[in-house]
């Protein structure tokens, strides 16, 4: 990344023209503007009947380099991807807050929604007052397949991008 920084604010408008401190400040804001830092919360609500499912929200506290996990194919075939290790991978350091089912005993359990929407509407306000944006949301669901299927998830994916 870039490092912009101005040296000496102080004695900035002494020192330069009007016109080097217009060229400056623009970019100071394009550097800022390229270092974008993004956020990512995962939502994952249960749709397992009688509530035995697991619902959580979780967030990764850990900075990660995807190139440590990247290989290059040479004509499609040659992968080294059995070369990464899979524990490798994995992170310990995340946060985890507790939300519900959506399905309780008796079916679809509504307070269990709101109380998960009120979790989400928490961390939405909390990420804005740290000066993220939501960029983009992304979600799917795994549902119940039938009778002997009693497994399924929603899953929400959150974007935020720092201003």
């Amino acid at each position: 990344m870039p490092s912009c920084y101005i040296t000496s604010a102080s004695n900035f408008n002494s020192t330069y023209p009007m016109k080097k401190q217009i060229l400056t400040l623009l970019a100071f804001t394009v550097c800022a503007i390229g270092q974008a830092q993004y956020q990512v919360v995962t939502i994952v609500e249960s749709i397992v009947p009688g509530g035995v499912g697991r619902s959580r929200m979780i967030e990764a506290t850990s900075v990660v380099d995807h190139n440590q996990f990247t290989t290059s194919r040479t004509e499609g075939k040659d992968s080294k991807q059995g070369d990464i290790d899979r524990a490798d991978i994995k992170i310990a350091s995340f946060k985890e807050t507790k939300t519900l089912n959506f399905f309780s005993m008796v079916g679809i359990n509504f307070q269990n929604i709101a109380s998960n929407d009120a979790i989400i509407a928490s961390k939405l306000n909390e990420m804005n007052a740290q000066g993220f944006d939501l960029a983009f949301v992304t979600s799917a669901v795994e549902s119940d397949a039938g009778k002997d299927d009693g497994n399924g998830i929603f899953i929400t994916r959150l974007y935020f991008k720092k201003r």
